[in-house]
């Protein structure tokens, strides 16, 4: 697709005024080409109807049955509440409407519908609410199709945005292919523009996994090639910045209250390798939560001080920005480091205090300089930056780690991640990286306490976590969404907060927290729930790359089928972190044995590293059928775990693209080419990866 029909505004197409044309902004679509990369969240697959005694708690399902008994109007406060009992031969169900008293005159005893929704069990009782409902010929037009579901706001319907999807295709035309026809071939991958139409309009499920395959392998080669040419941009270039081994560091280590694990020790004699050695660093220690990573980054910040140079740690949220310059001054003041000298620049700052930390950094004063990516822009000068350590590195991509690095000449570059990615994947994923791994945890620290529970198990949930509260610690409560409505039948931030604040003693705080905050506000709550204002916080999984909170003994995690288990293990790490036991139920709403396995798993080992391969094995769900996996790499389409076997071919792949054309300057490449140089297939932009 050329690029003058992707630059051209949404309000182009038919049907779309400027006020519609302001409410796909909102969602970050403004011109055809985002529409087009707008993919659906989710899918209703129209099957069969079954009866009432297939019905399975936790699915969602059609089934034909006639209404029985009474059909009941009552009010609670604002609420109208239209409940009825509805069955077939082989069994009844419990039917229930909120605020659609409309529906009222259609649904008569003795009338048979076809009802949709997700079946749930209360009791001994299933029920459904809110289910779609429909006549015999309806529903026979659906049979069989898949229908996207598109994230959405108020006021933009999924219609509107379906049939702007249909006249975009009309508009654009055809998608350049920028992928050799014979890796196509081998792969059995259907072609782009097959695949970008295929994610909006599947026939059918195989359909759907082709287009989602084909996109997928696209991040993938698009990513392993960055990756590639940054590693061979940095390939063997020599350090500007000599260093030595100090009496700094040693002294720290010998002031600590407790010894380096052989992990720690192992990943700390590869850094002080790599700072000493010829070459640039380019190193990833890549270990479990609460394995001790932050501690490196200060002795290797420590020691490039000490030989008279700059390091700059950069975390991907101010709240963790600021925890680590705390923790730093806190150790300094504490242990004597009086060689490391540090600052924190935030994008929050003042205009005054931004100024003076920059004045100071151009200037030597500082020379360890703790941010987000404040640390970056054009206005931060560096006296002799020469090193820089990147927290959480999956949050950061290729092109802000070469933006920090650039800001020196030839500098070192530590990257850590709390994400345990399995090793062969790892070294495809962080190609442009040697790898380090801790695979042990400090000592004295105890073991989460994990129990995967049924929905029953609720109301002894709440009343632990009331009495962890009252016992002075803190607790974190996660949902799948934000609001109701996003996905069928899971819980959702906005209504669970309140569901707490009614179930839980009035003296206890609780408080949420979700992706679409403004960033202030997260930060804001964040903070207060480290300060101990905050006794629970509900969550998506915003939290995950979090803050460090001692005080925090629970995490329950509602819906945790929904979740790959990698996610869930990070989720699990925001606890455990202090003296204190601590405790994380995951509650499991289907009734399904593979889920139940799947959480067994969690039941059964907190090492991150047998779960990223536990993970890998099971090759879960992908981000288009749950909740996005996003504690990996954060790509759209493509899931890590569901799709290693394509990592893996999308490694081989750009090796050999590579290795035949080295510039990319065949005509074969030129379209593969002006997307590495501008934004790569799928909208994947690796500076926010």
């Amino acid at each position: 697709m050329g690029n003058k029909e992707l630059q051209e505004l949404v309000t182009n197409l038919k049907g779309i005024g400027d006020k519609t044309g302001k409410l796909f902004e909102k969602c970050g679509v403004k011109t055809i080409g985002n529409l087009l990369e707008y993919y659906p969240r989710g899918y209703d697959h129209f099957k069969a109807p079954v009866r009432a005694c297939d019905l399975r708690s936790g699915e969602i399902s059609a089934v034909k049955l006639t209404i029985i008994g009474r059909v009941t109007l009552r009010r609670v406060r604002n609420l109208s509440i239209i409940a009825f009992e509805a069955a077939d031969a082989t069994g009844k169900i419990r039917i229930a409407y909120f605020n659609s008293p409309y529906l009222m005159s259609s649904l008569k005893s003795g009338t048979t519908h076809i009802f949709r929704g997700l079946v749930q069990k209360k009791g001994s009782f299933l029920e459904m609410n809110q289910p779609k409902m429909y006549q015999d010929e309806e529903y026979a037009a659906l049979l069989g199709t898949l229908q996207p579901r598109y994230s959405l706001v108020k006021g933009l319907s999924n219609n509107t945005v379906k049939k702007a999807m249909s006249a975009a295709f009309v508009n654009a035309g055809h998608f350049e292919e920028f992928v050799p026809q014979d890796i196509l071939d081998r792969l059995k991958l259907i072609s782009y523009s097959e695949a970008v139409y295929g994610i909006h309009f599947p026939s059918n499920e195989e359909d759907l996994e082709n287009a989602r395959r084909r996109l997928a392998y696209n991040e993938f080669l698009m990513f392993v090639l960055q990756l590639r040419l940054l590693k061979a941009s940095q390939e063997e270039i020599e350090s500007s910045y000599k260093m030595i081994e100090t009496s700094d560091t040693v002294r720290l280590l010998e002031k600590l209250p407790y010894n380096l694990t052989g992990a720690q020790q192992r990943a700390w004699e590869d850094v002080k390798a790599d700072l000493t050695g010829k070459n640039v660093m380019n190193r990833l220690i890549q270990g479990d939560v609460g394995s001790g990573k932050t501690v490196l980054a200060l002795l290797a910040l420590l020691m490039t001080a000490s030989n008279g140079y700059q390091g700059a740690l950069m975390a991907p949220t101010e709240v963790l920005a600021t925890q680590h310059y705390e923790n730093f001054t806190s150790m300094i003041k504490k242990y004597g480091i009086t060689a490391l000298k540090p600052v924190l620049l935030t994008g929050s700052l003042s205009a005054k205090d931004k100024k003076e930390a920059q004045r100071q950094i151009r200037e030597g004063e500082v020379n360890c300089i703790i941010g987000t990516n404040a640390l970056i822009q054009a206005k931060v000068e560096y006296k002799n930056l020469a090193l820089v350590v990147t927290d959480e590195q999956h949050r950061f991509g290729v092109r802000q780690r070469e933006s920090l690095a650039g800001k020196g000449l030839n500098t070192h570059v530590l990257a850590m991640s709390a994400t345990p990615i399995p090793r062969t994947l790892a070294i495809i994923l962080y190609g442009d990286l040697h790898i380090s791994i801790i695979d042990e945890l400090p000592m004295g620290r105890l073991p989460i306490k994990n129990c995967v529970v049924g929905t029953d198990y609720r109301p002894k949930a709440y009343k632990f976590i009331a009495d962890q509260v009252a016992a002075g610690h803190q607790a974190y409560v996660i949902c799948p969404m934000v609001e109701e409505g996003e996905l069928d039948g899971v819980e959702n931030v906005t209504d669970y907060s309140e569901t707490l604040r009614q179930n839980l003693p009035a003296s206890v705080r609780v408080e949420m927290l979700h992706g679409k905050m403004k960033p202030d506000k997260k930060d804001q709550i964040m903070d207060a729930f480290a300060r101990k204002d905050i006794d629970v916080l509900v969550s998506t999984t915003v939290i995950e790359v979090g803050i460090n909170v001692p005080n925090a003994t629970v995490m329950m995690i509602e819906n945790s089928e929904r979740f790959g288990l990698s996610q869930l293990h990070q989720l699990r790490g925001r606890v455990g972190r202090g003296d204190a036991q601590s405790y994380c139920i995951f509650l499991n709403t289907s009734e399904s044995e593979e889920a139940k396995e799947r959480l067994g798993t969690m039941n059964k080992t907190n090492d991150g590293f047998v779960i990223a391969e536990e993970d890998l094995k099971q090759r879960g769900p992908g981000d288009l059928f749950g909740v996005r996996q996003s504690g990996e790499l954060n790509f759209r389409v493509g899931d890590i775990y569901h799709d290693s076997d394509l990592v893996k071919e999308s490694a081989m792949d750009a090796d050999r693209i590579l290795n035949e054309d080295p510039e990319l300057s065949s005509i074969q490449y030129s379209v593969l080419k002006s997307l590495l140089t501008t934004k790569s297939a799928n909208s994947v932009d690796f500076a926010t990866l």
